[in-house]
């Protein structure tokens, strides 16, 4: 085991690491809106994090990682894994950190995900995401350059710095004079938000939402281990979600705090985006709209202070034009 993978292995994300990324991560952005949404006459709090800078919550975790990283190994660069929103956050902060980047992108990665890494300045391996396994991918690139693996979920800075999103939620409710979350439905690929959101939030619970197909974290949690995705070929529109199988270090912390885990429709996805884009004004995208999308088809218990991650707003036009035409 490397030096780098020892770090990993044997740091345990913790409330406190939360605390710690939330200070370093609000002294370079400001906190993203916490917006209220009526549903059935219940108001629930949305966590707009498609106004980020890369338009998703990824640029925090990254953030994090990439700020604690030494001097040697800024100097021998960083290698992430992403279908394009962790992409863009690695990219971004290895801009301004003057780190160079390689990120290893499946080769269907939308194309405005794929052009805007590139923009930051990111170096961008294509590998095929039904035959070639990207972590594979990755380690053939650190073991050229020895370079730092910043995985997109399981990684402890990782999981830490996505959940200041759920610090900030505590803190804007707070300021409103509102005692909460009581619950945080979370969108779910990896389980890195969600992870880093029950670190954040102890006292509330957790809802993980995941696209049809690909629910392997609701299976897993349900057996008891780690289950892969069924099929790496099951279309959906959530491609931020896409990820083969969850991590230990996630599973056990989710493991612990899921309350309610459900999966949700490309209609439902669409109907999800449709609210947003005429109640908020915003712009979301499929993946970053799979938790409000479950809390409008009635699929999640609401508890009385309740807030829904919109956690990214990275879709071409064409796409959410026609979705958008199909929630009509």
């Amino acid at each position: 085991m490397t030096e780098q993978e020892l770090a990993v292995a044997t740091k345990t994300p913790t409330h406190e690491g939360v605390q710690r990324a939330m200070v370093k991560i609000a002294a370079i952005l400001p906190k993203t809106p916490l917006l209220p949404l009526e549903v059935d006459g219940v108001t629930i709090w949305c966590k707009a994090e498609m106004l980020q800078p890369i338009g998703a919550f990824k640029i925090r975790g990254a953030w994090h990682r990439l700020s604690d990283l030494n001097e040697d190994e800024r100097a021998r660069g960083v290698v992430g894994v992403s279908s394009g929103n962790h992409a863009q956050g690695v990219a971004w902060a290895a801009k301004k950190l003057g780190i160079s980047a390689t990120i290893v992108m499946p080769s269907n990665a939308p194309r405005m995900k794929l052009e805007a890494t590139k923009a930051l300045g990111a170096q961008v391996v294509l590998y095929d995401r039904a035959t070639e396994s990207r972590e594979a991918v990755a380690a053939a690139l650190i073991a050229q350059s020895n370079a730092t693996l910043v995985h997109a979920f399981g990684d402890p800075w990782v999981i830490e710095g996505q959940g200041t999103a759920g610090i900030e939620i505590a803190e804007q409710l707070q300021s409103l004079g509102i005692t909460g979350p009581d619950l945080i439905v979370s969108c779910c690929g990896g389980g890195g938000l969600a992870s880093g959101l029950a670190l954040a939030c102890p006292d509330a619970d957790i809802a993980i939402v995941e696209p049809e197909g690909w629910d392997d974290i609701i299976r897993s949690l349900e057996a008891g281990e780690i289950l892969p995705v069924k099929d790496l070929l099951h279309p959906t529109y959530c491609d931020a979600l896409q990820t083969p199988q969850t991590y230990p270090i996630n599973f056990d912390v989710l493991s612990n705090r899921v309350s309610q885990g459900v999966s949700v429709t490309t209609a439902e996805v669409a109907a999800a985006m449709r609210m947003v884009f005429e109640k908020l004004h915003l712009v979301v995208e499929p993946g970053g709209a799979v938790a409000l999308a479950a809390v409008l088809a009635g699929k999640i218990e609401l508890k009385p202070v309740t807030a829904v991650t919109l956690s990214g707003g990275n879709v071409d036009r064409e796409t959410f034009v026609q979705l958008l035409a199909q929630a009509a």
